[in-house]
């Protein structure tokens, strides 16, 4: 005897149904979560210990741009290594490390004086936290009326901001005159800033206010005071890893080349 199937419609229908929603799941969801991470205006990663980067986002010659920056949580408070280069995410960022980790912004140094760095500068001082610039910095930044800090440093400094000892360095022109980096010992973390280009870059980005010739040497400065980095944050793309210097090195090299072609 045959086995005779019986199909009920309705059964059928939600049948198709659940087919066609798994297969529009399997090709769209992906797409729609990959759109939402595009968008997303915010970004923040854990890096190690007390230390994340977080990352904004802006429009530079039509296309969309991250900035790399980091905060450092400490007993006192949280330290901010520049400030957000989108101005719509200054207080969601303190609103962030407030909900995150029960801490308030004490304190902000900024590492040169473009925008990416300094926007937020004024923002944060009228919300009593200290901001610090370079005096270099701070020169540059009023003749270009960008964001000006509260506090100058007249020399490379070291700050104790509760359990951490954090120091700035200036190493010497390169991608603008003023560039410096910040070193934070117990976790061996060099935070280049735009000093240092990622793995992930192809050419050496903005040279509006750069000195390429002086840059190898400035690069070298850093790597013979600051040896065998745990960590090394650009201040744009990835930072997974720890060959950015000698990266910047051979860009340098390859842009030299180009300019005696």
């Amino acid at each position: 005897m045959g086995v005779l199937t019986l199909y009920n419609h309705s059964n059928f229908q939600c049948f198709s149904m659940r087919i066609l929603f798994s297969v529009l799941s399997f090709f769209v969801l992906p797409n729609l979560l990959l759109a939402q991470a595009k968008t997303s205006k915010l970004d923040i990663v854990h890096l190690t210990g007390d230390a994340y980067v977080y990352s904004t986002y802006h429009e530079y010659k039509g296309n969309l741009i991250s900035s790399n920056s980091v905060y450092l949580l400490t007993s006192e408070g949280a330290v901010l290594f520049d400030t957000p280069w989108d101005s719509t995410q200054f207080q969601p960022l303190l609103d962030s490390i407030k909900i995150k980790h029960g801490k308030d912004v004490v304190l902000c140094i900024a590492t040169h004086s473009h925008e990416d760095r300094t926007g937020g500068l004024e923002y944060y001082r009228q919300k009593g936290i200290k901001t610090y610039t370079t005096r270099q910095t701070d020169q540059i930044s009023q003749v270009k009326h960008e964001k000006r800090a509260e506090y100058l440093l007249k020399k490379d400094s070291t700050f104790q901001v509760g359990q951490y000892q954090f120091q700035t360095f200036y190493p010497g022109p390169g991608h603008t005159p003023d560039n410096i980096v910040i070193w934070v010992n117990k976790n061996k973390i060099l935070y280049g800033g735009c000093f240092v280009k990622s793995t992930e870059a192809s050419d050496l980005g903005n040279l509006a206010d750069a000195n390429v010739a002086a840059w190898p040497k400035s690069i070298k400065k850093v790597q013979q005071r600051f040896k065998h980095p745990k960590f090394v944050i650009p201040g744009h793309q990835g930072w997974s890893s720890t060959q950015s210097l000698q990266h910047t090195l051979k860009l340098i090299e390859s842009y030299q080349k180009s300019k005696h072609q």
